[in-house]
């Protein structure tokens, strides 16, 4: 170390200027030492002046010890914690030092596998001051489709990041919004939606969804409601058709992903068969927990989660409520409605809570299916049970669960003339859409309270 410290000090470059400057200040010192001791020396108050002069210093002394130690720790201007702060909540600072909002990003390109492309393209955004919080890279057998989640300036628009990216050398570029959640890094966050899958086959569909982004989610099972088959199934490898992917459903049947515009890449179809044969070995499961609630004339009933086991039961259930209730639910003939209920308790296709009394007799289902990118609730309370508040504690544990699949919106399905419908779906205290045509009431819940937060889009790059 020693050698290093001569070696610099033997290569520092010697100021002549400096040292004028620092005779002259010696020079001065002098002078002014042999003034003062002149003035002491002739002058009767000499020793009070020197006394006044110690104290002086001292005063000195001691208030530059106490301020140094006070303030020695600071940290340096520039580097307080407000900064952190800023970036937690959005924002940046501009030049001036005044804090601006930033704006998240996920944008996917596809880029010449050569070297230098990539760094071109960090150039180019970087011109633009965004900056990359990730970056996956799904190689391609000609090119590299980068993928990458960017906080970018506020008043920057998706158009301008195109552009940017365009002449960089990125073509077929997409870009849409981000939110907090996409902070999460992919191993992290393909972990998280194994575990969900894990413990639930609901999750499935859901988790295909939150891998792949924003993308339609349909399954089709192996046999119809009048037990007809529905088709050719796809082989066990699945299938890859640039948009579209189609995957063999462990339950049976098929689960068809599709997604507007953007190509799946191997990698993305890789990690969707991996979720799907995980499942596919784990077998049925739903969760078993249950909660025992108290109605106001004081019976017990149980709230839990229900699935193909309970089918028999739901079909005495049917059995037991009146034309009217089953026609407010299924909206087509009524003799056909025990039809419905395997698909309706599957896994697959959405969630269903079932109500029951002390005695275990099936009073009440509560249904969150998957309709593509849409959700839908039903609800069915035997006549008997009804105007106890069931339906509504249903609904509102199923708007929950459907805020937990992160749903943007929620609709139900009824006839024009069941008000006890139309009351629980207004009892939510959410904004509430209302849609009649020939009788049928179509009544959607926006669970983001507002129709532009969650607001998704894809806007293709200008080449």
């Amino acid at each position: 170390m020693t050698d290093v410290t001569s070696a610099k000090s033997a290569r520092r470059p010697h100021h002549w200027r400096r040292d004028l400057v620092e005779l002259a200040a010696l020079f001065t010192a002098v002078a002014v030492a042999d003034g003062i001791a002149n003035l002491v020396g002739h002058s009767p108050d000499g020793p009070f002046l020197l006394v006044a002069s110690a104290v002086a210093l001292v005063a000195t002394a001691t208030f530059h010890t106490w301020w140094a130690r006070r303030h020695g720790h600071a940290p340096p201007a520039g580097t307080s914690d407000t900064t952190g702060a800023t970036g937690a909540t959005g924002a940046e600072r501009a030049d001036d030092g005044t804090p601006h909002e930033t704006t998240l990003w996920r944008m996917r390109t596809t880029v010449q596998d050569a070297p230098g492309s990539l760094a071109a393209l960090c150039t180019a955004l970087a011109s633009l001051r965004v900056d990359i919080l990730t970056l996956q890279t799904h190689p391609l057998a000609a090119g590299t489709v980068d993928e990458f989640l960017l906080r970018a300036p506020g008043p920057l628009q998706a158009r301008q990041l195109t552009h940017a990216v365009s002449a960089a050398g990125g073509s077929g570029t997409w870009i849409e919004r981000a939110d907090a959640h996409d902070l999460v890094d992919t191993p992290t966050r393909v972990l998280g939606l194994a575990t969900r899958t894990a413990l639930d086959a609901a999750e499935l569909p859901l988790a295909l969804r939150q891998l792949l982004g924003r993308c339609t989610i349909h399954s089709l099972p192996a046999v119809s409601l009048t037990g007809r088959p529905t088709g050719d199934l796809p082989p066990v490898e699945g299938v890859l058709e640039d948009t579209v992917m189609r995957l063999r459903d462990p339950n049976g049947g098929a689960i068809t992903v599709e997604r507007p515009y953007l190509p799946f890449t191997p990698t993305e179809f890789a990690r969707a068969r991996a979720l799907v044969e995980l499942d596919a070995r784990l077998g049925p499961r739903i969760p078993r927990s249950q909660d025992v609630l108290t109605l106001p004339e004081g019976n017990e009933i149980t709230v839990r989660r229900a699935d193909q086991s309970d089918v028999e039961a739901a079909k005495a259930m049917h059995e037991r409520c009146s034309q009217r209730t089953l026609g407010h639910r299924y909206h087509g003939p009524v003799g056909d409605a025990d039809r419905y209920l395997n698909h309706l308790l599957s896994p697959r296709f959405g969630r269903t809570l079932a109500v029951q009394t002390a005695s275990g007799r099936l009073v009440a289902l509560g249904h969150l299916l998957w309709d593509g990118d849409e959700t839908e609730i039903a609800l069915l309370v035997e006549d008997d049970w009804q105007r106890r508040g069931i339906g509504s504690e249903l609904l509102g544990r199923l708007v929950a669960l459907a805020r937990e699949a992160r749903c943007n919106s929620v609709y139900a399905v009824t006839q024009s003339s069941n008000t006890a419908m139309v009351a629980a779906m207004r009892g939510l205290g959410l904004p509430l859409d209302y849609q009649i045509e020939e009788g049928t009431l179509v009544i959607t819940a926006r669970l983001d309270g507002s129709a532009e937060q969650h607001r998704s889009w894809f806007e293709q790059a200008e080449r």
